[in-house]
């Protein structure tokens, strides 16, 4: 069976186009060998490049698995030099759909292990299903946690990181999210509803603020406070270049009315 990183374009009119990404490698729940790992990046690569669009939403296939970790198989038969290959087009991937322009929403339909586990910290908001299963397994062989594992403390605090990392244990959905790690769990039936709901309030938001917003929090991810308030005081003077503010307050005012 082939495995690849399916794109499905949703267009949404005068609102402009989400785009739906399905990583496929449905016999071996979902894991990630470099071909997909370099579908993935060359995806995310090209996303950030389109001005109509508007969010992407990242998923696995099937109801099993989001990712359930790297291919073992690639992983044992691994050099220094080969391993070095694989985990940095890895981060290249993770790093490109951090770059994409607008939110990118993670749907974790399943097990979520290892290499899926970074990539959905590598997007911007993540819902479960109530079924998922999140972990970070790779020191049960013989492997440390790296690249975008690196994100997790600022979500889910250095102890949480340290027991995830450390032990390799799973954590059900319900724990993801009282940790941080996830922003909502859902029944599996209802996750493309949640998907929507969040598509609506982003699509209903500027198409230009929200970009903006993305870009301000990664600056914010590496500024000290006081350059990361000065920062946010440039990009709200920036928005007033531009009739978005205009049209849309004035939209909400004539609601009001």
């Amino acid at each position: 069976m082939t495995s690849e990183v399916q794109q499905r374009i949703d267009d949404r009119g005068a609102d402009g186009r989400v785009v739906w990404l399905t990583i496929d490698n449905h016999a071996k729940l979902n894991a990630v060998n470099s071909g997909l790992i370099e579908q993935l990046r060359d995806h995310a690569l090209a996303l950030a490049g389109d001005d109509g669009l508007r969010a992407v939403v990242l998923t696995g296939a099937g109801d099993r698995s989001f990712v359930g970790g790297a291919d073992i198989n690639e992983l044992a038969a691994n050099t220094p030099e080969t391993g070095r290959r694989f985990i940095t087009m890895l981060h290249e991937a993770n790093a490109a759909l951090r770059a994409v322009p607008v939110p990118v929403i993670c749907r974790v339909n399943g097990f979520c292990l290892g290499a899926g586990l970074e990539i959905a910290a590598s997007c911007d908001m993540r819902v479960a299903a109530d079924t998922a299963r999140f972990g970070m397994p790779e020191v049960r062989v013989g492997l440390p946690s790296v690249i975008e594992a690196a994100l997790l403390p600022r979500l889910i605090g250095w102890g949480k990181t340290n027991e995830l990392l450390l032990t390799g244990d799973m954590i059900d959905a319900g724990e993801a999210r009282d940790c941080g790690l996830v922003e909502r769990v859902v029944p599996m039936s209802g996750l493309d509803d949640a998907v929507e709901s969040w598509l609506a309030s982003i699509l209903a938001s500027g198409s230009r603020a929200v970009r903006s917003q993305k870009e301000l929090i990664r600056k914010w991810e590496e500024l000290p406070l006081e350059a990361a308030v000065e920062a946010g005081i440039d990009y709200l003077a920036d928005a007033y270049t531009t009739d978005e503010p205009s049209r849309l307050m004035s939209k909400f005012l004539r609601r009001r009315g």
